[in-house]
């Protein structure tokens, strides 16, 4: 081999060396990239799996919330409907006791919220035909009693007394001004019990008002034995 194929065999080395030499470098740096793109892509997956875990542990968490709410919601309704199924039980009972309790009930009522004792006592049409003067006569009488001053009893035993007791129970009570409520001949739409009127100053005295007073007054009693 003469110098010049030496030296062109030499170049031809030379450049095949520098040639793997780059494929060899491009393999490596080829090689780095993808394993590098691989691991961001593992990063990547496992982030978007762990979003979506946490988002679906956060809807079915939202999802237990609103359930839990809803069915709370649903038993405080079918207790509160429990309580008004109550106070509509008591109106009711209010409503249709006997007559003799009835008239007992109402004239204790007037007797109570009577003021001047002089007051017109409004029912509604039913009771005013079925138990209004029967109501007012017993008003009166124990408005009467209240002023009067207490005969013995071994005098009002006997039929002169009984008369004496009346009388001077009739007297004290038109000299106190009192024991003279009158039946009014208004009426009003109410379930039962009575209004008082005197002028332009009621006292009402209806069923439907007292039971919601008093349902009112033990509402925080009877929230916190059935809603606690």
């Amino acid at each position: 081999m003469n110098g010049i194929e030496k030296i062109t065999q030499r170049m031809e080395d030379d450049a095949q060396r520098e040639i793997n030499e780059v494929l060899t470098a491009a393999r490596a740096q080829a090689d780095e990239i993808t394993r590098r793109s691989r691991e961001q892509a593992d990063k990547e997956s496992a982030a978007i799996v762990a979003r979506g875990e946490s988002a679906a542990a956060e809807r079915e968490k939202r999802l237990e919330s609103m359930a839990e709410m809803e069915s709370r919601k649903l038993v405080l309704a079918a207790k509160q409907e429990v309580l008004d199924e109550a106070f509509n039980m008591a109106l009711e009972k209010l409503c249709t006791l006997p007559d003799e309790e009835y008239i007992e009930l109402l004239a204790a009522l007037a007797v109570k919220a009577a003021r001047t004792g002089r007051e017109k006592v409004i029912f509604s049409q039913k009771d005013r035909n079925r138990v209004g003067k029967a109501v007012v006569t017993k008003a009166n009488d124990a408005l009467a009693r209240k002023v009067a001053p207490r005969l013995p009893n071994d005098l009002t035993d006997t039929r002169a007394g009984a008369i004496l007791d009346k009388v001077v129970t009739g007297a004290s009570a038109i000299l106190a001004g009192t024991g003279m409520l009158t039946l009014a001949e208004e009426t009003r739409p109410i379930k039962g019990g009575i209004i008082l009127s005197d002028g332009d100053v009621e006292t009402n005295c209806t069923f439907e008002t007292l039971v919601r007073l008093q349902r009112e007054n033990i509402s925080g009693e009877v929230a916190k034995v059935l809603f606690d």
